[in-house]
């Protein structure tokens, strides 16, 4: 094994380190807000949540009151799934 491949994977280590740092200090979205980055209605996106379709979302507090929560990086992940090159791909 060459060193080159294993400096590869200390720097992947500390990409990877430095993206959980950047989305542990991602401001949260309410719910009207992320619909609104989604160009979404609110109630598309809350219906989402219960057929598992939509995007990644946290849920702040216990119990099932707890408010709901969106980050823009796990909106715009969930988007990216979406993107196509052309029509037989789908």
């Amino acid at each position: 094994m060459s060193g080159g491949s294993c400096i590869g994977i200390q720097d992947r280590g500390r990409s990877e380190t430095a993206m959980t740092l950047a989305r542990a200090t991602e401001p949260f979205m309410t719910t009207p807000e992320a619909a609104a980055y989604l160009r979404l209605k609110r109630r598309t996106l809350e219906d989402m949540r219960v057929t598992g379709n939509g995007p990644r979302y946290y849920k702040l507090g216990p119990g099932r009151m707890a408010r709901v929560a969106y980050r823009q990086s796990d909106l715009d992940e969930w988007v990216s799934r979406f993107s196509y090159t052309s029509t037989s791909q789908y």
